[in-house]
């Protein structure tokens, strides 16, 4: 083990997940003179405390802020993104790959690279107003964490928990970042009406592991406080323990269950990994570098609950896997729901509140 981390450090990027970018097939949407996309326009630098590499503000401009699913096994509809890219930088995060949409790498640009609509609270204020919406699940953080280390700052998500306290209008929120106690009281005053659905992500109860795998996410220590305080205050706290790393975190599926079960978790959940898209590289890289004892053992069992790949599309089969290791996993887990998750009586979210301030009227 001594041998192992003495390799990894001297050949890791600190505070970083990824160590390299990857190629991009879309680069050709890139600006002839920057490497800044098209849409960029204003810039701000913040200083890094661990690595040489700064973050890289850069604001753009939608004109319309929700995001529709189709996707069959997410469970709901809408999400609001305020950020596009994010700082946590976790190694194995699907959403790496949207940012070549953009222009950038799926890699360092990922978590370097932070795109940002500042007018995110205002375009869901419309959006609320019109006529036709109708009162729906719309979830916070469907593709990048809205509590990211930049929210501290920008407080473009507090901002919108705003929007919707005033509408009155159901909101989900899925996150790893303690940052959500901020807005504690915004949240009591929206579970009070039941409108409101909190997933906190706990991978791994092992701190060294997680600074290695999520090196700018909230500390296990403060993410288990999170849980603690929410509950605490009546928010039911559903945890996901997601992704599931064969050979990395998998064999902590009892012990996180009992941990987050005598902290009062309402519901727990977990997601087997997958790598599609540019992640599987950048995945690969990182385990190789990062424990290069036991990398190919890692991704070798990956392979093995994917049918001998490290990624996997196909709606029924890619969250949970298959085979004879994604079973097992899935026995594990089920077992250690049933004896650590008390069962609780939390009340449907009401749909029925929904109101629109200020809603465009018709002229004809």
């Amino acid at each position: 083990m001594k041998k192992e981390k003495e390799i990894s450090e001297r050949m890791r990027l600190r505070g970083r997940g990824s160590q390299i970018n990857t190629d991009n097939p879309f680069s050709n949407v890139k600006s002839v003179k920057t490497d800044e996309p098209m849409m960029a326009w204003h810039l701000e630098q913040f200083e890094e405390e661990e690595s040489v590499i700064r973050t890289k503000i850069i604001d753009i401009f939608p004109k319309s802020i929700l995001s529709k699913n189709d996707s069959p096994d997410i469970p709901f509809d809408y999400s609001i993104n305020p950020y596009n890219g994010c700082e946590h930088g976790c190694t194995y995060c699907y959403a790496r790959n949207s940012h070549e949409y953009w222009g950038y790498s799926a890699g360092l640009d990922f978590e370097q690279k932070i795109l940002v609509k500042r007018n995110a609270p205002a375009l869901l204020d419309e959006e609320l107003r019109k006529r036709n919406h109708k009162s729906q699940m719309i979830v916070m953080s469907g593709n990048t964490d809205c509590y990211q280390p930049t929210e501290q700052k920008l407080q473009l998500t507090h901002q919108c928990l705003k929007v919707f306290l005033k509408h009155k209008h159901p909101v989900g929120i899925i996150t790893k970042n303690a940052l959500i106690l901020r807005d504690i009281d915004l949240l009591v005053e929206l579970n009070k009406l039941n409108l409101l659905r909190v997933t906190l992500s706990i991978t791994t109860l092992n701190e060294g592991l997680r600074q290695l795998m999520e090196p700018r996410t909230s500390s296990i220590k403060q993410r288990l406080k999170a849980l603690e305080m929410l509950t605490q205050r009546g928010i039911p706290v559903h945890v996901n323990m997601a992704p599931i790393i064969p050979g990395l975190n998998s064999d902590e599926i009892f012990e996180l269950v009992e941990t987050v079960g005598q902290l009062g978790a309402a519901g727990v959940s977990y997601i087997l990994l997958r790598l599609n898209g540019r992640v599987s590289t950048i995945f690969e890289d990182w385990v190789k570098k990062t424990f290069p004892e036991k990398a190919e053992k890692v991704l070798s069992l990956i392979k093995q609950t994917h049918a001998g790949s490290l990624s996997e599309t196909q709606f029924s089969k890619r969250m949970k896997g298959e085979g004879p290791y994604a079973e097992q996993i899935s026995a594990m887990f089920k077992v250690a729901k049933s004896k650590f998750i008390q069962s609780k009586q939390i009340p449907e979210i009401d749909y029925s509140l929904f109101r629109s301030e200020g809603r465009q009227i018709s002229l004809f």
